[in-house]
């Protein structure tokens, strides 16, 4: 594996050679020909689209190059040959396909979007199968790949399929302001100078396409995609389910090519030229992965759900209220005179003062008539002061006289205080101490993820260097976004962790529950292999 990729690199550089700003197109043409996949690119004339097809011919040993520019009136023999009058003599509908299409191992298809009807199935089957139906029977063809190159995206739906079969996509411009110098200074054509020895086989593709299914595709790369796929849903770009399958493949390529058995975060930068219907959600694509390297072993809003759930739940025990209980275990209401009660009713007062209730059938005498006294005052009771408002009261043919013993006699009474149903007096609830030490216990667990986490991000930030400039496919000025999103990635695992260490003291300042002696020390013997663990691990 490590003389292929040594022998893929030598050829991916020869190829760039004497080019300007065509690095990623060459890099894009070369995997989509080992990934058995083909390229688009998009962009006005005279952006070397075609010398990028012609370079990648060079790749492989004894390949038979092709190329041709469509128009709405090319017609199937422009491509895949003049009908056999033979053929036709011996009523057999065949064509001649020597030096065309079916016979090509890389071919350059100039404004393939003008293909018409007549062409487009034929192409479509060539594409995707690798297969010509060639009148009456279907023959392989050794197509490798297909480079398509147009000055503007499809339109109209007839065409959508054929766009659909190019899994990398480029818009191509014309050379920077910066560049334009360096473009200048060429001399003449500069050939892709590659050894005859080095050019790729059938036999070096067929293994690079059966080794790179064996490549492991890790839970953070799968966490990623997962989370790309929704976003894109959100931002209305459409890739389909059998787009995503092809992802995977070219990631398993990029990977094993580059001498690794696992895909890598790293690999995924290609996904910005693979899921763009429009040239502009290319670029959105690689902003949002460019802010996501950090991505590694989880998922980070998985993580973050994980510790708003956690915060969620100490909340809830935080906020939990329980009755209170006397020194015997009795349940306690709290009383209206602000005094707790065992009792389940109690006097009801109004701004401190005591109330009553007055017997069915009292009056108040008045001079002209005899005033009926409702017993409740409307639901809202007596105050003494109320009461003696009312006297003369008559109370079971009584009076109720100022300066008389008649009235402290009658608040004296029980049954006469206006009773009602007391609330339960509540306080923090107290905990059982094995809840506590449960949820200590999944904290501790959950900060040795997290601290594995950032670990991982650390590590990924001092190897970004080599990881980078050392991918075959990966271009070396990403490495600045790429830092950027990793130190970004880094504060949001240290603010997580925090957040996580104030549930964890939380908890253990919650109220709790007495317990026999002794009865923690296995909590104490976990706590103590917790912090050796989470010691080994930031080392």
């Amino acid at each position: 594996m490590n003389d292929l990729t040594n022998r893929i690199r030598t050829i991916r550089d020869a190829l760039t050679e004497g080019l300007v700003e065509r690095d990623v197109a060459v890099r894009l043409a070369l995997l989509a020909a080992l990934t058995g996949e083909h390229l688009l690119l998009v962009g006005p004339p005279g952006t070397a689209k075609s010398l990028v097809a012609r370079r990648l011919c060079r790749a492989f040993k004894d390949a038979a190059y092709f190329e041709r520019l469509l128009t709405k009136f090319s017609v199937p023999e422009e491509l895949f040959g003049p009908l056999s009058i033979k053929g036709l003599e011996e009523d057999r509908y065949e064509r001649l396909t020597a030096s065309y299409l079916p016979t090509a191992s890389v071919a350059f298809l100039d404004e393939i979007f003008k293909a018409n009807s007549a062409i487009l199935n034929a192409l479509l089957t060539l594409l995707n199968e690798r297969e010509f139906d060639n009148g009456a029977s279907r023959e392989e063809t050794p197509l490798v790949a297909v480079v398509g190159a147009s000055n503007e995206l499809p339109e109209g739906e007839e065409l959508d399929a054929l766009f659909d079969r190019f899994l990398l996509r480029l818009h191509v411009d014309p050379v920077s302001k910066d560049a334009f110098p360096g473009l200048l200074k060429l001399r003449g054509e500069v050939k892709a100078n590659i050894p005859k020895e080095l050019g790729l086989t059938q036999d070096d593709l067929g293994a690079v396409r059966k080794e790179a299914e064996k490549v492991w595709m890790p839970d953070d790369v799968t966490a990623l995609l997962c989370e790309l796929r929704d976003w894109c849903g959100e931002q209305g770009i459409p890739v389909s389910d059998r787009r995503w399958r092809k992802v995977v493949k070219l990631l398993q390529t990029s990977a094993w090519t580059s001498g690794r058995d696992a895909v890598s975060i790293w690999d995924c930068w290609l996904l910005q030229h693979c899921l763009w219907s429009k040239a502009e959600d290319g670029r959105k694509i690689y902003e949002w992965y460019a802010s996501r390297v950090g991505a590694v072993a989880e998922e980070p809003s998985r993580l973050v759900r994980m510790i708003q759930a956690w915060e969620g739940r100490f909340r809830k025990d935080e906020e939990s209220r329980s009755q209170k209980q006397d020194e015997e275990g009795r349940l306690l209401y709290s009383g209206k005179d602000g005094k707790d009660t065992t009792h389940r009713r109690g006097q009801n007062y109004r701004h401190g003062e005591p109330l009553y209730v007055l017997p069915k059938g009292a009056y108040s005498k008045r001079m002209y008539d005899n005033e009926k006294l409702d017993e409740t005052n409307k639901g809202k009771g007596y105050t003494e002061k109320e009461i003696e408002e009312k006297i003369p009261v008559i109370v079971d043919g009584r009076y109720f006289v100022k300066d008389t013993d008649e009235l402290p006699k009658f608040t004296q009474k029980k049954g006469n205080r206006f009773m009602v149903d007391l609330s339960p007096a509540m306080e923090p609830t107290r905990h059982e101490p094995v809840h506590i030490r449960d949820c200590l216990r999944q904290l501790e667990e959950f900060s040795i993820k997290m601290v594995t986490h950032e670990g991982e991000i650390e590590k990924r930030i001092e190897t970004l260097e080599n990881d980078v400039r050392g991918h075959l496919w990966v271009m070396d000025d990403f490495t600045e976004p790429a830092s950027r999103g990793l130190e970004k990635a880094r504060g949001d695992a240290e603010g997580l962790i925090e957040r996580l260490e104030k549930v964890k003291r939380g908890y253990k300042d919650l109220p709790r529950k007495e317990e026999e002696p002794g009865s923690i020390s296995g909590d104490s013997n976990f706590s103590r292999h917790i912090q050796r663990v989470l010691r080994d691990v930031r080392k």
